[in-house]
This record gives C-alpha cells, sequence and structure tokens, in this order.
C-alpha cells in the first residue's frame, strides 16, 4: 500500500499538523508492505527518503510557510508517484490538486481537517465572511471520500456543514522526547526562583487565539508564589513580574526539558481544535489547566487536571490554587499514564491504517474480497 501526504501546513517552525506527518511518516516508513510519501512546500523540487518539495513561493512574514499558486506541479508529482491513496492535509490549493489527481489515478482521497477554517478566518476578518468560508469547506470537505477530525468538535462542526463520511482521529505524542526523565532541576536557578515557587508553563505560538493576556492577568492574582515561563514565537513583550518569556521558536527536546522540569502548564485558548500541547505536558508528567472549550473536554480529565470557565483570569487563578492544594504531583503521574493509554503515535497510526484500509475496500470492493 501506497500512501501520499500532501499539505502546505510544512514549515521549519510549524507545528501540529508536521509533528503528525513526521510521526506518521517514521512509523510508517518501517512497516512492512507500506510505502509513505509526504509532499510538502520548497524552495524547487526536490526528494530525500520520500519527503518531495513542491516548489511554492515563500508568504511574506511567514516565518518559513510557502504558499502554493500553481496547481499543476502538485498533481504532476501524484501522478508521477502513482499512490494508492492520497491523504490532503490543508484546505487549500493542495487539497483540490489531490482532487484532479484522483480524477486520473482513480485512487481515493482522505481529507484531514486540522484547522477550522471558517474559525480563523472570522477572527483575523470578521465574522461577515463566516457564511462564504463555511459553504467553501462543506463543498470541499463533500468531495473527499473520508474525512478525519482531530477532536468530536471539530467533527460535529463539519457534520453541522453537510459533510459526510467524518470520523474523530485524535492525533498522538512522542512519548520518548517528551517524557518526565527530562526534567531539569537547574531550571529554577536559571529563571531565579526558589524551590518554593510553583512552576507554571505555556508553549506555542503567542497568536490571538491563544488568550495570552488571560494568562497574564492570571499571573497578577496568583502572586508571587506562581512563577509562568511563556515559551515560543510572537510572545508579550510587557509581562508581569512572575512570567519569563523566551519569545523564539523551541525545538521538540528544548519544550520537553522546559515542560518536564514545571510543575504544571496553563492554557487559556478557547479555540483548540485539538490541542496537541497539552498532551506533551501530560507526557512530561505534569497536570494541566485549561479552558472547559474546544477540544480540551475530551482530553482532559479529571484525572490530569482542571478545566475552568473561558476568559475569566480569576477562574483560571483559583482552578491553579486548587490544582496544587489538591496534589499536582499525583495528576501528573496520572497524566503521564493516561496519554501512555490513549495516545501514543503507533496507536494513532495504527487506527489511521484502519482507516485507509477501510476506505480502499469500498474503493476497491472486488479487489478487497478477491
Amino acid at each position: 500500500m501506497h500512501i501520499a501526504d500532501i499539505t502546505m501546513f510544512y514549515a521549519p517552525a510549524s507545528g501540529g499538523v508536521r509533528t503528525y506527518l513526521d510521526a506518521k511518516h517514521r512509523r510508517l516508513s518501517i512497516k512492512p508492505g507500506i510505502r509513505h510519501s509526504l509532499l510538502i512546500p520548497g524552495a524547487y523540487f526536490s526528494e530525500q527518503d520520500g519527503v518531495y518539495t513542491v516548489p511554492a513561493p515563500a508568504l511574506p512574514f511567514g516565518k518559513g510557510y510557502r504558499f502554493p499558486l500553481r496547481l499543476a506541479p502538485w498533481r504532476n508529482v501524484l501522478q508521477d508517484l502513482q499512490p494508492d491513496l492520497i491523504e490532503v492535509g490543508d484546505p487549500y490549493l493542495t487539497a483540490w490538486a489531490a482532487l484532479d489527481a484522483r480524477r486520473q489515478l482513480d485512487v481515493p482521497v482522505i481529507g484531514f481537517y486540522h484547522s477550522d477554517l471558517p474559525l480563523l478566518v472570522s477572527n483575523r476578518m470578521g465574522n461577515w465572511v463566516t457564511t462564504n468560508v463555511e459553504a467553501y469547506v462543506s463543498k470541499l470537505y463533500g468531495n473527499f471520500d473520508r474525512v478525519l477530525a482531530p477532536s468530536q468538535v471539530m467533527a460535529d462542526k463539519l457534520i453541522g456543514l453537510g459533510v459526510k463520511n467524518v470520523f474523530v482521529q485524535p492525533l498522538g505524542v512522542d512519548l520518548q522526547t517528551f517524557n518526565p526523565t527530562a526534567r531539569d532541576s537547574g531550571l529554577r536557578a536559571e529563571l531565579g526562583i526558589d524551590e518554593n515557587t510553583h512552576l507554571l508553563i505555556f508553549a506555542g505560538r503567542g497568536s490571538k487565539e491563544k488568550n495570552l493576556p488571560v494568562l497574564l492577568d492570571c499571573m497578577k492574582r496568583l502572586g508571587r508564589r506562581y512563577h509562568l515561563l511563556l515559551v515560543g514565537s510572537s510572545m508579550p513583550a510587557v509581562v508581569p513580574d512572575n512570567v519569563t518569556v523566551i519569545d523564539e521558536f523551541c525545538p521538540a527536546a528544548q519544550v520537553a526539558r522546559l515542560m518536564a522540569s514545571a510543575d504544571a502548564l496553563l492554557h487559556a485558548g478557547d479555540q483548540e481544535t485539538f490541542g496537541l500541547v497539552v498532551l506533551e505536558a501530560m507526557a512530561s508528567g505534569i497536570p494541566v489547566v485549561a479552558v472547559a472549550a474546544g477540544a480540551f473536554q475530551e482530553i482532559i480529565t479529571d484525572q490530569c487536571g482542571l478545566l475552568c470557565p473561558p476568559n475569566n483570569p480569576l477562574a483560571m487563578a483559583n482552578a491553579v490554587r486548587e490544582l496544587f492544594s489538591s496534589g499536582s504531583v499525583v495528576l501528573g503521574k496520572q497524566a503521564r499514564c493516561h496519554v501512555e493509554r490513549h495516545y501514543s503515535w503507533d496507536t494513532v497510526v495504527d487506527s489511521l491504517l484502519g482507516h485507509y484500509h477501510a476506505v480502499l475496500d469500498s474503493h476497491w470492493p472486488l479487489t478487497a474480497n478477491g
């Protein structure tokens, strides 16, 4: 079985989609009888270990992202590769290239709905475009043989737009990289805080939907016995005294060290389609305080952390205090066990293969049965 993934959501500092594709590529490449090709944007055509770069112009101020403008190069690479199945990882030109290639190749195409496009667009342009974007999503994803969504909340949005054949497929976490053994007892000294200070962390992009002002207000209310470490690009420059900022994209190993060295993850984002950073924190052996919104209600159980109302710094501060009064260390150990059971990448890839076989069996029923 030859599977081809195609996406423009792949850049040096990109997040969840690249993490998913890299983890999937590593595991599929060692499975017998399976070939995996990955098509991503680049400055020029190239191929290395099954990863194909297709020329696409760089986005100005896009931090390494490229935006394909020509459909033909992507379609042509797919036609040359002759995959048995194509998975699409974004809702833009590459998706239409995959559908175009399907007409020549007669192979099924799966769409993975990683991002809530109507919500992203309305956040940046206003609600006046929402109806048109929803119609676009409905049309595009209605063309796929099967649609995967990382959470039930995302699946429900697609179903509400009339999309059929929607299945929930959670993402996973690298249990070797994100591990309690990455803890560094020297981090507190680096930050200038003592052993009695509760160290909180948030890692990710400092984009609007992460609601970082809520975190900063929460920290003002918590005071000196608590310290927050903000890690990632586009972080705020002006923060309370009990907040430290690392304003740059950090490699996974560095984030893992910081995660395992903290006492809990703090997350105020209320629009998360999945929340990979939450799994990374739990895998690192620390509990989570997040808002009861988006996909968080599906992946954060009361054995792994606490949820609080969205956009409410006082409620978040109270939840943090409750977390540490009720035994954060025990919750952290339980969080690690939870992700080991449910969110290893091996489990995710096996589930994906189930989707692929089901789609291929329905596409070629006579071949599958004979």
